[in-house]
């Protein structure tokens, strides 16, 4: 799955075109290293979000392409 359409389909970012523009302006990085918003999201990545004043950062459990806002947060965890 595309990363724009997982930070989407998680609920991490809100809406699939800021997730777009976050990851064009370098604010989004996987396993350490700038992602752009094609990168293929696979299980155990770690994705590094720097949007506003506190970065979060979060370690995939799972990818589904669909998920309900009560198994949307069954994707990942938060590391930090």
């Amino acid at each position: 799955m595309r990363l724009d359409k997982y930070l989407k389909v998680t609920r991490l970012i809100k809406r699939r075109t800021v997730a777009n523009e976050a990851c064009d302006a370098g604010r989004i990085e996987v396993n350490g290293k700038v992602a752009r918003a094609s990168y293929d999201i696979k299980e155990g990545d770690i994705i590094s979000i720097n949007l506003g004043s506190k970065p979060l950062k979060v370690k995939v459990l799972k990818v589904d392409e669909y998920a309900t806002k009560d198994t949307a947060a069954e994707g990942y965890t938060v590391i930090e």
